[in-house]
């Protein structure tokens, strides 16, 4: 065994003491309050995702011919197969709303100021991925409202000035949904979207291990308590029990609320009313308010203006020192995004 280990020390010299320092940083006291910890929630759905996602994918066929068949085959015929898909949708579901969360924690604890601007930036990119990630999962089960869901989607996109068209045709592969749509929305969904949300995570904490957390103090914390705590085993232990949560939860979702099949997607028939999925809500009810362009382009600077809602924050706080704007100017905007989707949600399917 003695010679094991030294062939293998010889291999990788790495020092005992530096691998600890490496792994076991202090972990700000804040953390042993779960909401503050949700980062770590959307990355374990993500693994969830995976292992389901490959799983599913051992039956699905991504073709219009062949698409709804398999999942009619893996919902109500493979071994497990209506938990398995009920636990990616749930967890899928999860996920996003992991992500809006974390998103929120962040912005109204201010956790985006300098220097963590580039950090909230790629926040926000990683909560684009997972809604368009969302979007191509739903689009997947060939249903009659996904159809159209897909359809209305990309019609979206073509309002977007110079660049829409252009996106319309590389999203459908041609002026309208064919018979390569599916397999692109496929490719996009399994290949293309998780590798770039593998690539922003791996930036996004690299980025937290070299600027580190930000530190809060609480009004009912004692001034002379702890400010840290030790990764390994404290904080390790709180993710796990968390993950075991999720799962019990998932698994509780998935047998409680399985995933349903509508109606085969039709081409020649529009239903009376197309429903996206939840997290779509919001944006869908705007559509409604506003015509095509300026609907899109107005949602547009919204995304811009929260992506770059650091440095804006910076020139309000610049002018109006320790100015609590962002704070209700955040408040406005989650209750007209809550709004949105509740008026959304209250129509008939």
């Amino acid at each position: 065994m003695s010679r094991i280990i030294d062939a293998v020390r010889e291999r990788l010299p790495v020092q005992a003491g530096a691998l600890d320092a490496l792994t076991n940083e202090p972990v700000p006291n804040h953390l042993k309050r779960w909401w503050f910890a949700l980062g770590g929630t959307p990355a374990y759905l993500f693994i969830v995702q995976i292992v389901t996602g490959i799983l599913l994918a051992f039956y699905y066929q991504p073709a219009p011919e062949t698409a709804y068949e398999s999942i009619r085959y893996i919902t109500h015929e493979a071994s497990f197969g209506w938990y398995l898909r009920s636990v990616h949708k749930w967890g899928a579901t999860l996920m996003i709303a992991a992500v809006v969360l974390h998103q929120m924690r962040v912005f109204f604890t201010g956790s985006f100021r300098k220097p963590r601007e580039l950090n909230w930036m790629l926040g926000v990119c990683l909560l684009l991925t997972t809604l368009v990630l969302g979007f191509t999962g739903y689009s997947l089960v060939f249903e009659q409202l996904s159809y159209w869901g897909a359809t209305v989607g990309a019609n979206i996109a073509d309002q977007i000035p110079v660049v829409g068209p252009i996106g319309k045709k590389l999203l459908l592969g041609g002026e309208t949904y064919n018979a390569h749509t599916l397999s692109r929305f496929f490719v996009l969904h399994a290949a293309v979207l998780p590798g770039l949300l593998v690539l922003l995570l791996i930036v996004h904490i690299a980025m937290i291990r070299i600027q580190g957390v930000t530190e809060l103090q609480f009004e009912d914390e004692p001034k002379q308590s702890k400010k840290h705590f030790p990764f390994f085993p404290d904080h390790i232990l709180s993710e796990l029990i968390i993950g075991l949560g999720l799962m019990v939860l998932l698994s509780a979702l998935a047998m409680a609320f399985p995933a349903d099949l509508g109606p085969k997607a039709n081409p020649l028939s529009t239903p009376e009313v197309i429903k996206p999925e939840w997290f779509f809500y919001v944006a869908f009810r705007w559509l409604k308010l506003l015509s095509g362009t300026a609907a899109v382009l107005s949602m547009g600077f919204v995304v811009f203006t929260i992506f770059a809602w650091p440095f804006i924050d910076a020139q309000i706080r610049k002018r109006w020192k320790n100015s609590e704007a962002t704070v209700w100017i955040g408040m406005l905007g989650v209750a007209a995004i809550l709004g949105l989707t509740v008026w959304e949600a209250v129509v008939a399917h």
